[in-house]
């Protein structure tokens, strides 16, 4: 499970990390939660890194509303090929999805505590996505949306919750990238001893 996570880096740093020539304007948070719109890397037509805003839930197209990405802001490793809302763009759409941190919780209901899960050695980093457009049928509004793949959790993270996100390497970031690369082997937990993790 990833419901919400850190991106408090500015554009400037965005543009740098991923090599993408420019980062529409946003306002860093580091408490990006499902709906809000932020910053994803993608390829364009030409094959070319770009960064957008998009919304955080996917929607297919063939949705009959936006409140569909309220079930789909992840995607879980083990089935995202094969469930209907995921795998046209596990095939086709796959993005970055940067991040500084992100959060799980623990403990008993009204005591429960928040954690902060990051990279050591990578203040800003990326998380395995998928994106999606979906056009509204009355107004002809498109809308980018992405979510994001998760897969069980390393020994760091499972006493905190059994699933985490995929992190990916900047090494993968063009395997993930690529349309026509194989990703199954970047869709496994992070070594445990990568993480830094801390009470939020």
């Amino acid at each position: 499970m990833c419901g919400r996570y850190d991106l408090s880096d500015n554009p400037a740093a965005i543009r740098a990390k991923f090599s993408v020539p420019a980062v529409p304007q946003f306002a860093p948070n580091i408490d990006w939660r499902p709906t809000d719109r932020a910053p994803i890397v993608r390829l364009d037509a030409d094959g070319a890194r770009e960064c957008v805003l998009a919304r955080w839930g996917l929607v297919p197209g063939w949705a009959p509303d936006l409140k569909f990405g309220t079930r789909c802001i992840n995607a879980r490793a083990e089935t995202v090929a094969k469930l209907p809302a995921f795998r046209g763009a596990f095939r086709r759409r796959r993005c970055l999805v940067p991040v500084n941190a992100f959060f799980e919780w623990s403990g008993e209901k009204g005591h429960r505590l928040k954690w902060r899960i990051g990279l050591r050695e990578e203040p800003l980093f990326a998380l395995a996505g998928l994106w999606e457009w979906w056009q509204d049928r009355d107004s002809g509004v498109g809308v980018d949306s992405y979510t994001i793949v998760t897969c069980a959790a390393n020994a760091a993270v499972a006493p905190l919750h059994d699933r985490m996100p995929v992190i990916l390497r900047q090494a993968d970031y063009v395997r993930w990238l690529a349309p026509t690369a194989d990703p199954e082997a970047v869709l496994a937990p992070i070594d445990a001893d990568a993480l830094q993790i801390g009470q939020a």
